[in-house]
Protein backbone atom coordinates (compact mmCIF):
# COMPACT_ATOMS: atom_id res chain seq x y z
CA UNK A 1 0.00 0.00 0.00
CA UNK A 2 1.18 3.43 -0.70
CA UNK A 3 2.52 5.73 2.02
CA UNK A 4 0.73 8.54 3.59
CA UNK A 5 1.33 11.68 2.19
CA UNK A 6 2.12 14.51 5.23
CA UNK A 7 2.23 18.46 4.01
CA UNK A 8 4.19 20.40 6.33
CA UNK A 9 7.14 19.81 7.96
CA UNK A 10 6.50 21.66 11.21
CA UNK A 11 6.16 19.75 14.88
CA UNK A 12 2.83 18.64 13.70
CA UNK A 13 3.16 16.95 10.85
CA UNK A 14 6.87 15.50 11.59
CA UNK A 15 5.10 14.24 15.21
CA UNK A 16 2.51 12.69 12.90
CA UNK A 17 5.30 10.70 10.64
CA UNK A 18 7.20 9.29 13.82
CA UNK A 19 3.75 8.23 15.14
CA UNK A 20 2.80 6.61 12.04
CA UNK A 21 5.94 5.07 12.20
CA UNK A 22 5.79 3.89 14.94
CA UNK A 23 2.89 1.70 14.16
CA UNK A 24 4.44 0.18 10.42
CA UNK A 25 2.91 2.95 8.47
CA UNK A 26 5.31 4.37 6.10
CA UNK A 27 5.07 8.35 5.08
CA UNK A 28 6.57 10.81 2.83
CA UNK A 29 7.00 14.65 4.33
CA UNK A 30 6.74 17.05 1.63
CA UNK A 31 8.97 20.26 3.18
CA UNK A 32 8.52 23.31 1.71
CA UNK A 33 11.31 24.80 3.18
CA UNK A 34 15.11 23.53 3.18
CA UNK A 35 15.39 20.87 5.68
CA UNK A 36 16.31 23.01 8.63
CA UNK A 37 14.49 25.59 11.13
CA UNK A 38 16.56 29.11 11.76
CA UNK A 39 17.45 29.45 15.59
CA UNK A 40 15.06 31.90 17.11
CA UNK A 41 15.09 32.24 20.87
CA UNK A 42 11.81 34.26 20.69
CA UNK A 43 9.60 31.34 19.11
CA UNK A 44 9.08 29.32 21.81
CA UNK A 45 6.20 26.98 22.80
CA UNK A 46 4.50 25.68 26.04
CA UNK A 47 3.96 21.93 25.99
CA UNK A 48 1.63 20.58 29.14
CA UNK A 49 2.05 17.44 30.43
CA UNK A 50 0.47 14.77 28.23
CA UNK A 51 2.22 16.78 25.10
CA UNK A 52 5.21 16.42 26.41
CA UNK A 53 5.20 12.59 27.20
CA UNK A 54 4.27 12.21 23.37
CA UNK A 55 7.05 13.93 22.26
CA UNK A 56 9.21 12.32 24.74
CA UNK A 57 7.66 8.75 23.68
CA UNK A 58 8.23 9.63 20.00
CA UNK A 59 11.52 11.48 19.97
CA UNK A 60 13.20 9.02 23.02
CA UNK A 61 14.69 11.99 24.09
CA UNK A 62 14.14 13.84 27.56
CA UNK A 63 13.26 17.08 26.15
CA UNK A 64 13.19 18.21 29.24
CA UNK A 65 17.11 18.41 28.98
CA UNK A 66 16.34 20.84 26.03
CA UNK A 67 13.93 22.72 27.74
CA UNK A 68 12.80 24.15 31.42
CA UNK A 69 10.30 22.49 33.08
CA UNK A 70 8.82 25.46 35.06
CA UNK A 71 10.04 25.52 39.18
CA UNK A 72 6.66 27.34 39.77
CA UNK A 73 4.00 30.07 39.01
CA UNK A 74 3.59 33.61 40.34
CA UNK A 75 0.88 36.04 39.18
CA UNK A 76 0.75 39.49 40.07
CA UNK A 77 -1.63 42.90 39.69
CA UNK A 78 0.19 45.84 40.15
CA UNK A 79 2.30 44.88 43.31
CA UNK A 80 0.06 42.52 45.14
CA UNK A 81 0.80 38.69 44.25
CA UNK A 82 -2.76 37.04 43.52
CA UNK A 83 -0.84 33.09 43.40
CA UNK A 84 1.71 31.75 43.78
CA UNK A 85 2.11 27.65 42.35
CA UNK A 86 5.20 25.26 43.07
CA UNK A 87 5.48 22.27 40.84
CA UNK A 88 6.73 19.90 43.26
CA UNK A 89 5.43 17.10 41.53
CA UNK A 90 1.46 17.27 43.09
CA UNK A 91 0.79 19.20 39.74
CA UNK A 92 2.97 18.36 36.91
CA UNK A 93 4.77 21.32 35.17
CA UNK A 94 4.78 22.62 31.97
CA UNK A 95 7.70 22.20 29.70
CA UNK A 96 9.23 25.63 27.94
CA UNK A 97 11.20 25.18 25.15
CA UNK A 98 12.20 26.91 21.43
CA UNK A 99 10.87 25.48 18.75
CA UNK A 100 13.43 24.95 16.58
CA UNK A 101 14.66 22.79 19.35
CA UNK A 102 11.40 20.74 18.81
CA UNK A 103 11.72 20.73 15.63
CA UNK A 104 15.12 19.78 15.31
CA UNK A 105 15.01 16.91 17.95
CA UNK A 106 11.53 15.19 15.76
CA UNK A 107 13.52 15.85 12.70
CA UNK A 108 16.72 13.75 14.54
CA UNK A 109 14.19 10.49 15.19
CA UNK A 110 12.59 10.85 11.92
CA UNK A 111 16.23 10.16 10.34
CA UNK A 112 17.04 7.14 12.05
CA UNK A 113 12.99 6.10 10.70
CA UNK A 114 13.35 3.46 7.62
CA UNK A 115 9.48 3.88 7.01
CA UNK A 116 9.40 7.50 6.81
CA UNK A 117 11.27 10.20 4.82
CA UNK A 118 11.39 13.95 4.44
CA UNK A 119 11.95 15.75 0.72
CA UNK A 120 12.88 19.29 1.22
CA UNK A 121 12.34 22.43 -1.09
CA UNK A 122 9.15 20.77 -2.43
CA UNK A 123 5.82 22.78 -2.40
CA UNK A 124 2.17 21.39 -3.06
CA UNK A 125 -0.25 22.70 -6.09
CA UNK A 126 -2.10 19.53 -6.96
CA UNK A 127 -4.02 16.80 -5.25
CA UNK A 128 -6.12 14.45 -7.19
CA UNK A 129 -8.01 11.78 -5.51
CA UNK A 130 -9.51 8.08 -6.45
CA UNK A 131 -11.54 5.36 -4.95
CA UNK A 132 -7.66 3.37 -4.16
CA UNK A 133 -5.51 6.22 -3.22
CA UNK A 134 -4.30 9.91 -4.21
CA UNK A 135 -1.70 11.91 -6.47
CA UNK A 136 -0.49 14.80 -4.99
CA UNK A 137 2.13 17.11 -7.43
CA UNK A 138 4.59 19.46 -6.14
CA UNK A 139 7.00 22.21 -8.59
CA UNK A 140 10.24 23.12 -7.32
CA UNK A 141 13.81 22.16 -8.56
CA UNK A 142 12.67 18.59 -8.16
CA UNK A 143 8.68 18.57 -9.06
CA UNK A 144 7.46 15.46 -8.60
CA UNK A 145 3.91 12.86 -8.75
CA UNK A 146 3.57 11.17 -5.54
CA UNK A 147 1.33 8.38 -4.96
CA UNK A 148 -0.22 8.07 -1.45
CA UNK A 149 -2.93 6.53 0.48
CA UNK A 150 -4.03 9.10 2.28
CA UNK A 151 -2.65 13.07 2.57
CA UNK A 152 -2.71 15.04 5.61
CA UNK A 153 -1.87 19.09 5.44
CA UNK A 154 -0.33 19.96 8.47
CA UNK A 155 1.08 22.83 6.35
CA UNK A 156 -0.22 25.95 8.58
CA UNK A 157 -2.41 28.88 8.94
CA UNK A 158 -2.32 29.50 5.15
CA UNK A 159 -2.95 25.82 4.44
CA UNK A 160 -2.25 24.75 0.78
CA UNK A 161 -4.20 21.45 1.52
CA UNK A 162 -6.99 22.75 2.86
CA UNK A 163 -7.61 25.72 -0.08
CA UNK A 164 -6.85 22.58 -2.19
CA UNK A 165 -9.86 21.22 -0.82
CA UNK A 166 -12.04 24.12 -1.38
CA UNK A 167 -12.52 23.67 2.92
CA UNK A 168 -13.63 27.27 4.39
CA UNK A 169 -11.86 28.81 7.66
CA UNK A 170 -13.82 31.45 9.75
CA UNK A 171 -13.19 32.96 12.62
CA UNK A 172 -11.62 36.18 13.90
CA UNK A 173 -8.18 38.20 12.99
CA UNK A 174 -5.93 39.60 15.60
CA UNK A 175 -7.58 38.88 18.84
CA UNK A 176 -4.54 39.34 20.65
CA UNK A 177 -0.91 40.98 19.67
CA UNK A 178 2.03 40.51 21.78
CA UNK A 179 5.26 42.55 21.77
CA UNK A 180 7.84 39.28 22.36
CA UNK A 181 11.91 39.81 23.75
CA UNK A 182 13.98 37.06 24.48
CA UNK A 183 16.78 38.09 26.82
CA UNK A 184 19.23 36.95 29.41
CA UNK A 185 19.34 38.39 32.74
CA UNK A 186 18.81 37.44 36.23
CA UNK A 187 15.48 38.48 37.56
CA UNK A 188 14.75 37.52 40.78
CA UNK A 189 12.52 34.87 40.58
CA UNK A 190 14.74 31.80 39.08
CA UNK A 191 13.03 29.25 37.29
CA UNK A 192 9.50 30.58 37.57
CA UNK A 193 7.07 31.55 34.90
CA UNK A 194 5.36 35.32 36.13
CA UNK A 195 2.28 36.95 35.08
CA UNK A 196 1.96 40.37 35.81
CA UNK A 197 -0.91 42.70 35.10
CA UNK A 198 -1.01 46.50 35.37
CA UNK A 199 2.51 47.05 36.29
CA UNK A 200 2.57 49.87 37.91
CA UNK A 201 5.12 51.49 36.23
CA UNK A 202 2.81 51.69 32.70
CA UNK A 203 0.07 54.25 32.89
CA UNK A 204 -3.58 53.39 33.38
CA UNK A 205 -5.65 52.79 30.39
CA UNK A 206 -5.73 49.94 27.71
CA UNK A 207 -1.89 50.43 26.69
CA UNK A 208 -1.72 49.06 30.31
CA UNK A 209 -1.68 45.76 29.50
CA UNK A 210 0.16 42.84 31.04
CA UNK A 211 3.41 41.46 30.98
CA UNK A 212 4.76 37.45 31.10
CA UNK A 213 7.65 35.89 31.65
CA UNK A 214 9.01 32.36 31.08
CA UNK A 215 11.78 30.76 32.22
CA UNK A 216 14.18 29.23 29.15
CA UNK A 217 17.56 27.43 29.18
CA UNK A 218 21.00 28.94 30.15
CA UNK A 219 19.45 32.16 32.22
CA UNK A 220 17.47 32.94 29.38
CA UNK A 221 14.00 34.61 29.09
CA UNK A 222 11.06 35.15 26.93
CA UNK A 223 9.12 38.23 28.08
CA UNK A 224 5.50 38.85 26.15
CA UNK A 225 4.12 42.38 26.30
CA UNK A 226 0.20 42.32 25.50
CA UNK A 227 -0.29 45.45 22.94
CA UNK A 228 -3.42 47.52 22.66
CA UNK A 229 -6.15 46.62 20.07
CA UNK A 230 -4.62 48.48 16.44
CA UNK A 231 -2.27 47.70 14.06
CA UNK A 232 0.04 50.10 15.52
CA UNK A 233 3.45 49.59 14.19
CA UNK A 234 6.02 47.86 17.20
CA UNK A 235 9.46 49.67 16.86
CA UNK A 236 12.85 48.58 17.80
CA UNK A 237 13.33 51.42 19.90
CA UNK A 238 9.12 50.54 21.99
CA UNK A 239 10.75 47.50 22.22
CA UNK A 240 13.72 48.33 24.16
CA UNK A 241 11.94 50.73 26.53
CA UNK A 242 9.58 48.15 27.48
CA UNK A 243 12.59 45.81 28.15
CA UNK A 244 14.36 48.29 29.86
CA UNK A 245 11.21 49.48 32.31
CA UNK A 246 10.09 46.10 32.94
CA UNK A 247 13.35 44.93 34.07
CA UNK A 248 13.44 47.94 36.66
CA UNK A 249 9.89 47.82 37.43
CA UNK A 250 10.56 43.68 38.63
CA UNK A 251 14.17 44.57 40.25
CA UNK A 252 13.03 47.52 41.94
CA UNK A 253 15.88 50.10 40.64
CA UNK A 254 17.50 50.61 37.81
CA UNK A 255 17.63 48.16 34.50
CA UNK A 256 20.05 45.33 35.38
CA UNK A 257 21.99 44.07 32.70
CA UNK A 258 20.66 42.09 30.11
CA UNK A 259 21.57 40.30 27.12
CA UNK A 260 19.01 40.98 24.30
CA UNK A 261 18.74 37.83 21.92
CA UNK A 262 15.83 38.15 19.85
CA UNK A 263 12.14 40.14 19.09
CA UNK A 264 9.10 39.65 17.50
CA UNK A 265 5.25 40.58 17.37
CA UNK A 266 2.98 37.58 18.41
CA UNK A 267 -0.30 37.87 17.09
CA UNK A 268 -3.06 35.17 18.06
CA UNK A 269 -6.11 34.38 15.20
CA UNK A 270 -8.94 32.49 16.28
CA UNK A 271 -9.95 30.43 13.44
CA UNK A 272 -11.81 26.59 12.90
CA UNK A 273 -11.73 24.45 9.66
CA UNK A 274 -15.67 23.86 8.44
CA UNK A 275 -14.13 20.19 7.60
CA UNK A 276 -10.94 17.96 8.97
CA UNK A 277 -11.83 15.58 6.38
CA UNK A 278 -12.40 15.22 2.47
CA UNK A 279 -12.47 11.85 1.17
CA UNK A 280 -8.79 10.92 1.83
CA UNK A 281 -7.39 14.15 2.48
CA UNK A 282 -7.05 15.78 5.80
CA UNK A 283 -6.02 18.78 7.59
CA UNK A 284 -4.54 19.03 11.03
CA UNK A 285 -2.74 21.54 13.43
CA UNK A 286 -2.69 25.08 12.45
CA UNK A 287 -4.53 24.05 8.99
CA UNK A 288 -7.58 23.44 10.92
CA UNK A 289 -7.36 25.82 13.91
CA UNK A 290 -6.15 28.63 15.35
CA UNK A 291 -5.72 29.43 19.03
CA UNK A 292 -3.87 31.01 21.20
CA UNK A 293 -5.35 34.00 23.40
CA UNK A 294 -5.22 34.16 27.26
CA UNK A 295 -1.97 31.88 27.51
CA UNK A 296 -3.03 28.87 26.21
CA UNK A 297 -1.02 26.85 23.42
CA UNK A 298 -2.12 26.28 19.80
CA UNK A 299 0.28 23.58 19.00
CA UNK A 300 -0.83 21.49 22.61
CA UNK A 301 -4.12 20.95 19.93
CA UNK A 302 -2.02 20.29 16.98
CA UNK A 303 0.18 17.78 18.55
CA UNK A 304 -3.35 15.83 20.17
CA UNK A 305 -4.67 15.96 16.41
CA UNK A 306 -1.20 14.00 15.24
CA UNK A 307 -2.20 12.00 18.32
CA UNK A 308 -5.42 11.04 17.44
CA UNK A 309 -5.25 10.50 13.77
CA UNK A 310 -2.52 8.89 13.75
CA UNK A 311 -3.82 5.46 15.09
CA UNK A 312 -6.81 6.11 13.20
CA UNK A 313 -4.25 5.86 9.70
CA UNK A 314 -2.65 3.18 10.76
CA UNK A 315 -5.41 0.77 11.22
CA UNK A 316 -7.20 1.90 7.90
CA UNK A 317 -3.49 1.43 6.12
CA UNK A 318 -2.88 -1.78 7.86
CA UNK A 319 -6.71 -3.53 7.83
CA UNK A 320 -8.65 -1.22 4.72
CA UNK A 321 -10.97 1.56 4.97
CA UNK A 322 -12.64 2.06 8.28
CA UNK A 323 -14.72 5.16 7.45
CA UNK A 324 -16.69 5.10 10.78
CA UNK A 325 -13.10 5.12 12.59
CA UNK A 326 -11.70 7.85 10.18
CA UNK A 327 -15.03 10.25 10.38
CA UNK A 328 -14.62 9.79 14.16
CA UNK A 329 -11.36 12.55 13.65
CA UNK A 330 -13.36 15.52 12.69
CA UNK A 331 -16.06 14.07 15.27
CA UNK A 332 -13.70 14.07 17.98
CA UNK A 333 -10.73 16.74 17.72
CA UNK A 334 -12.89 19.91 15.89
CA UNK A 335 -15.42 19.83 19.28
CA UNK A 336 -12.76 20.18 21.35
CA UNK A 337 -10.90 22.63 19.51
CA UNK A 338 -14.14 24.57 19.01
CA UNK A 339 -15.18 24.10 22.65
CA UNK A 340 -11.61 25.69 24.13
CA UNK A 341 -12.36 28.37 21.10
CA UNK A 342 -15.92 29.11 22.20
CA UNK A 343 -14.81 29.53 26.01
CA UNK A 344 -11.92 32.18 24.85
CA UNK A 345 -14.33 34.10 23.32
CA UNK A 346 -16.87 33.61 26.35
CA UNK A 347 -13.70 34.89 28.24
CA UNK A 348 -11.71 37.64 26.15
CA UNK A 349 -14.31 40.35 26.70
CA UNK A 350 -14.65 39.90 30.37
CA UNK A 351 -10.49 40.14 30.45
CA UNK A 352 -9.76 42.51 27.43
CA UNK A 353 -12.85 44.94 27.83
CA UNK A 354 -12.82 47.99 28.10
CA UNK A 355 -15.24 49.95 31.34
CA UNK A 356 -14.39 50.59 34.48
CA UNK A 357 -17.00 48.92 36.20
CA UNK A 358 -15.58 45.64 36.05
CA UNK A 359 -12.88 46.62 38.13
CA UNK A 360 -15.02 47.79 40.84
CA UNK A 361 -16.86 44.61 41.17
CA UNK A 362 -15.85 42.48 44.41
CA UNK A 363 -13.29 39.91 43.73
CA UNK A 364 -13.22 40.13 40.05
CA UNK A 365 -9.32 41.14 39.37
CA UNK A 366 -8.89 37.53 41.33
CA UNK A 367 -11.57 35.82 39.19
CA UNK A 368 -9.78 36.65 36.35
CA UNK A 369 -5.93 36.11 37.96
CA UNK A 370 -8.09 32.02 37.83
CA UNK A 371 -8.86 32.31 34.61
CA UNK A 372 -5.66 33.76 32.88
CA UNK A 373 -3.48 31.09 35.13
CA UNK A 374 -5.83 28.19 33.41
CA UNK A 375 -5.31 29.20 30.08
CA UNK A 376 -1.65 29.85 30.90
CA UNK A 377 -0.93 26.12 32.98
CA UNK A 378 -3.18 24.55 31.11
CA UNK A 379 -6.26 24.10 33.37
CA UNK A 380 -10.13 23.78 33.11
CA UNK A 381 -11.76 24.91 29.62
CA UNK A 382 -9.85 26.96 28.54
CA UNK A 383 -6.18 24.67 28.68
CA UNK A 384 -7.26 21.39 30.16
CA UNK A 385 -6.71 18.22 27.31
CA UNK A 386 -10.25 17.94 26.34
CA UNK A 387 -12.18 14.99 26.72
CA UNK A 388 -13.93 12.95 23.55
CA UNK A 389 -17.84 12.22 25.69
CA UNK A 390 -19.52 12.23 22.83
CA UNK A 391 -17.57 9.91 20.04
CA UNK A 392 -19.05 8.42 17.94
CA UNK A 393 -16.55 5.61 18.59
CA UNK A 394 -18.22 5.07 22.42
CA UNK A 395 -19.53 2.06 22.78
CA UNK A 396 -23.45 1.88 23.24
CA UNK A 397 -24.75 1.30 27.33
CA UNK A 398 -22.88 -2.08 28.61
CA UNK A 399 -24.10 -3.95 31.27
CA UNK A 400 -21.20 -4.38 33.13
CA UNK A 401 -19.23 -0.68 33.01
CA UNK A 402 -18.71 0.82 35.84
CA UNK A 403 -17.67 4.46 37.05
CA UNK A 404 -14.21 5.43 38.04
CA UNK A 405 -12.32 9.20 38.51
CA UNK A 406 -11.48 8.67 34.58
CA UNK A 407 -15.34 9.27 32.55
CA UNK A 408 -15.54 7.51 29.09
CA UNK A 409 -13.22 9.62 26.55
CA UNK A 410 -11.06 11.18 29.08
CA UNK A 411 -7.49 10.51 29.03
CA UNK A 412 -5.95 7.97 31.85
CA UNK A 413 -4.05 8.19 34.37
CA UNK A 414 -0.52 7.09 34.25
CA UNK A 415 -0.49 4.61 36.37
CA UNK A 416 2.61 1.64 36.41
CA UNK A 417 1.53 -1.80 34.48
CA UNK A 418 2.89 -5.00 34.35
CA UNK A 419 2.68 -6.01 30.76
CA UNK A 420 2.47 -10.11 29.68
CA UNK A 421 6.37 -10.80 29.42
CA UNK A 422 6.77 -9.25 33.03
CA UNK A 423 7.97 -5.88 32.14
CA UNK A 424 6.64 -2.59 34.69
CA UNK A 425 6.36 0.08 32.92
CA UNK A 426 4.29 3.02 32.99
CA UNK A 427 0.89 3.12 31.35
CA UNK A 428 2.02 5.73 28.56
CA UNK A 429 4.92 3.80 27.53
CA UNK A 430 2.45 1.50 26.17
CA UNK A 431 0.86 3.86 24.11
CA UNK A 432 0.99 4.73 20.03
CA UNK A 433 1.49 1.02 18.91
CA UNK A 434 -1.65 0.66 17.42
CA UNK A 435 -2.94 -1.88 19.70
CA UNK A 436 -5.83 -1.69 22.26
CA UNK A 437 -4.71 -1.73 26.01
CA UNK A 438 -6.75 -4.22 28.47
CA UNK A 439 -6.13 -3.32 32.06
CA UNK A 440 -6.81 -5.30 34.70
CA UNK A 441 -6.66 -3.92 37.74
CA UNK A 442 -5.33 -6.70 40.68
CA UNK A 443 -3.87 -5.60 44.17
CA UNK A 444 -1.26 -7.79 45.03
CA UNK A 445 0.18 -8.72 41.90
CA UNK A 446 2.86 -6.61 41.83
CA UNK A 447 4.74 -8.69 44.40
CA UNK A 448 3.99 -12.22 42.35
CA UNK A 449 5.90 -13.66 39.65
CA UNK A 450 4.39 -13.38 36.51
CA UNK A 451 4.49 -17.56 36.06
CA UNK A 452 2.06 -17.53 39.29
CA UNK A 453 -0.66 -14.67 38.10
CA UNK A 454 -0.47 -15.25 34.73
CA UNK A 455 -2.47 -18.49 35.34
CA UNK A 456 -4.11 -17.42 38.14
CA UNK A 457 -7.91 -16.07 39.39
CA UNK A 458 -8.94 -14.45 36.54
CA UNK A 459 -6.28 -14.33 34.02
CA UNK A 460 -6.85 -17.30 32.07
CA UNK A 461 -10.54 -15.84 31.25
CA UNK A 462 -9.21 -12.22 30.90
CA UNK A 463 -6.64 -13.72 28.14
CA UNK A 464 -8.72 -15.50 26.06
CA UNK A 465 -11.16 -12.48 25.67
CA UNK A 466 -7.92 -10.43 24.87
CA UNK A 467 -7.38 -12.77 22.22
CA UNK A 468 -10.63 -12.75 20.77
CA UNK A 469 -11.55 -9.92 20.27
CA UNK A 470 -11.69 -7.87 16.54
CA UNK A 471 -8.60 -5.57 16.81
CA UNK A 472 -5.62 -6.51 18.22
CA UNK A 473 -4.81 -5.86 22.04
CA UNK A 474 -2.23 -6.05 24.85
CA UNK A 475 -3.38 -7.39 28.26
CA UNK A 476 -1.72 -5.31 31.41
CA UNK A 477 -2.07 -5.67 34.83
CA UNK A 478 -2.00 -2.65 37.44
CA UNK A 479 -1.80 -3.02 41.63
CA UNK A 480 -4.30 0.62 41.64
CA UNK A 481 -6.15 2.82 39.79
CA UNK A 482 -7.78 5.56 40.74
CA UNK A 483 -11.71 5.31 41.77
CA UNK A 484 -11.21 1.44 40.12
CA UNK A 485 -12.27 -1.19 42.46
CA UNK A 486 -10.62 -4.66 42.53
CA UNK A 487 -10.87 -6.72 39.46
CA UNK A 488 -12.07 -3.63 37.38
CA UNK A 489 -11.15 -4.26 33.75
CA UNK A 490 -10.41 -0.56 31.46
CA UNK A 491 -10.17 -0.80 27.84
CA UNK A 492 -7.46 2.01 26.58
CA UNK A 493 -7.39 3.41 22.85
CA UNK A 494 -3.99 3.57 21.42
CA UNK A 495 -4.09 7.25 22.34
CA UNK A 496 -4.67 7.21 25.87
CA UNK A 497 -8.30 7.76 25.84
CA UNK A 498 -10.46 5.55 28.36
CA UNK A 499 -12.92 3.15 26.07
CA UNK A 500 -14.74 1.67 29.34
CA UNK A 501 -14.18 0.21 32.87
CA UNK A 502 -16.07 -3.15 33.35
CA UNK A 503 -16.93 -4.83 36.88
CA UNK A 504 -14.70 -7.91 36.33
CA UNK A 505 -14.41 -10.65 33.07
CA UNK A 506 -17.19 -9.69 30.75
CA UNK A 507 -15.90 -11.18 27.30
CA UNK A 508 -19.01 -9.82 25.37
CA UNK A 509 -19.23 -6.32 26.77
CA UNK A 510 -15.69 -6.11 26.27
CA UNK A 511 -16.05 -7.30 22.64
CA UNK A 512 -18.43 -4.64 21.92
CA UNK A 513 -16.29 -1.91 23.45
CA UNK A 514 -13.44 -3.18 21.16
CA UNK A 515 -15.73 -3.41 17.75
CA UNK A 516 -17.04 0.19 18.78
CA UNK A 517 -13.55 1.53 19.58
CA UNK A 518 -12.45 0.85 15.91
CA UNK A 519 -15.62 2.25 13.99
CA UNK A 520 -17.39 -1.01 13.91
CA UNK A 521 -17.86 -4.54 12.20
CA UNK A 522 -14.98 -4.38 9.70
CA UNK A 523 -17.01 -6.03 6.94
CA UNK A 524 -20.13 -2.73 7.25
CA UNK A 525 -17.07 -0.93 6.77
CA UNK A 526 -15.32 -2.04 3.92
CA UNK A 527 -18.77 -1.54 2.06
CA UNK A 528 -18.99 2.21 3.78
CA UNK A 529 -15.77 2.86 2.31
CA UNK A 530 -16.43 1.90 -1.59
CA UNK A 531 -19.15 4.88 -0.91
CA UNK A 532 -17.32 6.75 0.67
CA UNK A 533 -14.18 7.25 -1.44
CA UNK A 534 -16.50 7.48 -4.34
CA UNK A 535 -18.20 10.51 -3.24
CA UNK A 536 -14.50 11.51 -1.82
CA UNK A 537 -12.86 11.63 -5.45
CA UNK A 538 -14.50 14.44 -6.67
CA UNK A 539 -15.01 16.56 -3.05
CA UNK A 540 -13.57 20.08 -3.40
Amino acid sequence: MDPVIIVGAGPVGLTLALALARQEVPSVVLDEGPGKDEPRPARTVVLREDTTALLTRLTRVPLGDQGVHWAGWRSLRRRQVMREITFDGAEPAPLHIAQHVLTNALRAALADEPLSKVVVDSRLDTIEQERSGVTAHTRGPKGTWWRGSYVVGCDGPRSTVRKLQDIRFPGRTAVERHAVAALRAELPWPGQALLHRLPPWRTTGPSAGEVTARPLPDGAWRLDWLLPPGKDLVTPEMLVARVRETLAGWTDGSTPPYDLLDTGVHTVHHRLARRWRVGRVFVAGDAAHLLGALGTQGLDEGLRDADNLAWKLALAWHHGPHEALLDSYQAERRAIVAARLRAADQVLPVLRGGGALRGYVPGAARGHDTLLTDGHLGRGSLGAPGAYTDSPLAPRRLEAEVAIDTPPGSPVTDVRVTAEDGTSVQLRDRLGRGALLVVLIAPGTGVWDRKHWMSAGLMPRLAAAVTALPHPAELLVAESYPGAPAHTVLLVRPDGHLVTALSGVRPADLYAAAEAAVGGPAKEEARAGSTEARAGSGAR
